[in-house]
């Protein structure tokens, strides 16, 4: 409940902060610190420190595996903040208020996850989904920004829809909203209308996350976003749907696991194929950046079909690397004046040290050892080799994540290997050095989460 009242409230704050503070880095300085005091807010309450002891049992549920992420969720975005908090200035006049609604998500991210009714986790998407179709389309100036809102707010809108209709079904076989009372199902035999209910309750959260053959929607609305609302969208939104799927499987689905695995199986290998194999051919480094996101949505899938203690652990650890290691592409990629792969020529001779983290935070992406995003994959894999089953699929995402490791170091390629574009035009980048100071801890922390994944994974367990 501390992440919860608090990120609400501190939401209100930042509005009103728009009315009586004229200076936007008042305003950046003010949202930097409320996220710091939302992020110190959850961690007293993972340590049993609990500020609003609200007894809410039968509508939400608290533990350790959802607090330990919105620890994750939150931190991610107080780097976010510190990054590119500057960038959310120059989108547009109404800075408090773009605050206001990173807040407001944070908030829906709480509820996501750790929800225990089925209402719940509809008002936690949905408090997540509505602040992002207004940031989308916050570049009033910007045509693709307007479009890409529109296509969101519509697809998000019919998703919604098949999301409330699962609802509704469930309901009308169970007769309560609880998840906890669908994992009767197994002993019941089964029940078309429930097993109805949960198919479109898939179907609407692989629209959330991105998932084939319901990511039609990402490239475009990701490309155009504003870059600083993209990094955000494809981070800690994304991870925190996963999380409530996760959940959701967690009871509803686990009693008749075996008979949804060829379901999942099927959009797992559909994901993992349109979003490396469409990868290869952009020649946009922010369009590739969201077809690598439905790519590592197929791996963040593993941990629902392999559901295990190690899937679970994955889930964390990959929501962390993923969160980071994007976070940190992204905020490097504001500064480039040119999105394409050319634009990143000579970047290693020009600003060496942007390049050698950037560096970090690809092969991260790719699965490299000695990164993060190695020991993501690795146990995301490890939980569906011990499951026994469909042993075939994790062979096709072994070949697929080769297949990442491509585009991946077509940018590397660029930095390392090829001459800068002469152009006395181009203005030299301007980088603060607190800018490369966050840079440096970032690309640290994801190297010693990469050496040392029990570092976080251990919190999972208190």
């Amino acid at each position: 409940m501390n992440a919860i009242i608090f990120s609400a409230i501190l939401g209100v704050v930042l509005m009103f902060s728009g009315i009586f503070i004229s200076k936007t880095s008042t305003v950046r300085i003010i949202a930097t610190l409320g996220m710091a005091l939302l992020l110190g807010v959850n961690i007293a309450e993972q340590n049993g420190f609990r500020i609003f002891d609200i007894d809410v049992k039968d509508m939400l549920q608290f533990n350790s595996f959802g607090l330990l992420f919105n620890s994750i969720a939150f931190a991610s975005t107080l780097i976010f903040m510190l990054l590119s908090g500057r960038d959310v200035e120059k989108v547009g006049v109404n800075v408090a208020e773009y605050f206001a609604l990173i807040f407001f998500v944070s908030c829906g991210v709480s509820i996501t996850s750790s929800f225990n009714s089925l209402l719940m986790l509809f008002l936690g998407i949905e408090i997540i989904s509505i602040p992002l179709y207004i940031l989308t389309g916050s570049d009033k100036r910007n045509l693709k920004s307007n479009e890409a809102s529109l296509k969101y707010f519509l697809m998000g809108s019919f998703s919604t829809g098949i999301m409330l209709m699962g609802i509704a079904m469930i309901y009308g076989s169970r007769g309560t909203f609880s998840i906890q009372s669908m994992d009767l199902v197994a002993v019941k035999g089964f029940e078309p209308v429930l097993m109805g209910g949960l198919l479109l309750l898939i179907i609407s959260m692989s629209f959330k996350v991105s998932a084939a053959p319901f990511h039609f929607w990402t490239p475009d609305v990701y490309d155009g976003a504003p870059t600083v609302f993209t990094s955000f969208m494809a981070t800690i939104v994304k991870a925190a749907i996963f999380i409530g799927f996760f959940r959701l499987f967690e009871t509803s689905y686990g009693a008749t696991l075996e008979s949804w695995r060829a379901v999942l199986a099927f959009i797992i290998c559909a994901t993992l194929f349109i979003g490396n194999i469409t990868a290869v051919f952009q020649q946009s480094v922010k369009r590739m950046l969201a077809y690598s996101s439905i790519a590592q949505a197929g791996f963040m899938l593993f941990a629902l079909f392999a559901y295990s203690g190690e899937a679970k652990e994955g889930l964390i650890l990959y929501s962390a690397a993923y969160s980071l290691a994007t976070i940190g592409i992204f905020a490097i990629l504001i500064r480039m004046k040119d999105y394409t792969f050319e634009g990143y020529n000579g970047l290693g001779k020009t600003q060496p040290l942007l390049a050698a983290t950037n560096t970090v935070f690809l092969l991260s992406l790719a699965g490299i050892p000695l990164t993060a995003g190695f020991f993501a994959k690795y146990y995301m894999l490890m939980a569906a080799v011990r499951n026994g089953a469909y042993m075939w699929l994790v062979v096709v995402a072994v070949i697929f994540a080769a297949i990442s490791v491509y585009y991946y170091f077509r940018v590397i390629q660029a930095m390392y290997f090829k001459e800068p574009v002469a152009d006395s035009d181009t203005e030299p980048m301007e980088i603060s050095t607190s800018f490369r100071i966050i840079l440096v801890i970032l690309a640290a922390v994801i190297v010693l989460l990469g050496i040392f994944p029990q570092l976080l994974l251990e919190k999972l367990y208190f």
